[in-house]
């Protein structure tokens, strides 16, 4: 059984490290770019911490989403996929716009009802957010009647509004997932 570990900004734990060895050994020199193409810049003072203002966070409002795939990697861990969008948009809008497998072996055109509610193939997991998604609606409620209840549709599923933030982790085809992991959310370290 796989772990997968998120922190609260949504990086994942798992580290890869790899030892390469070789028989020709060259020697690589740092590259120096001239020194006219950087302009020089002067300090001229310093606001004491005291005295600056806090300003709020430049970036837009966004839901960052994790997206564990059915089939784990070689190594043995799960495919997880980072991508970040703004809210109140379909999550299968969000899911195709960002190349993440939503339909599976259903992906032909003729196979699934392009986001109409009929055919219950875009079905995910929620695992971590559900608080940040809409609530089922009548179509769900029938699709799924005999699944459990972490499992939507995701084109009849609205991430938030346009100014949420959190964090949602989604189990890809879960009818289809051939692993067991578990989450678990890891705090940022504190230094």
């Amino acid at each position: 059984m796989g772990t997968l570990q998120l922190n609260s900004y949504g990086l994942s734990s798992f580290s890869l490290t790899q030892n390469f060895t070789s028989k020709t050994h060259k020697t690589l020199k740092p590259f120096n770019p001239p020194s006219s193409s950087r302009p020089k810049i002067k300090a001229i003072g310093t606001i004491p911490e005291s005295q600056s203002q806090a300003t709020p966070s430049d970036e837009p409002p966004s839901v960052n989403f994790a997206f564990v795939n059915s089939v784990l990697l070689p190594d043995g861990t799960p495919d997880v996929h980072f991508r970040s969008a703004c809210g109140g948009q379909k999550l299968r809008d969000i899911m195709l716009d960002s190349n993440i497998d939503l339909y599976g072996p259903y992906a032909r055109p003729l196979l699934n009802c392009g986001g109409g509610g009929t055919c219950g193939t875009c079905i995910v997991e929620v695992i971590e957010g559900k608080d940040l998604l809409t609530p089922r609606t009548d179509k769900e409620k029938e699709k799924l009647k005999r699944n459990p209840k972490t499992w939507r549709l995701a084109c009849q599923t609205t991430v938030g509004k346009a100014d949420s933030r959190g964090l949602v982790v989604i189990q890809q085809l879960p009818e289809w997932k051939a692993h067991e992991w578990t989450y678990e959310k890891e705090l940022p370290s504190e230094t």
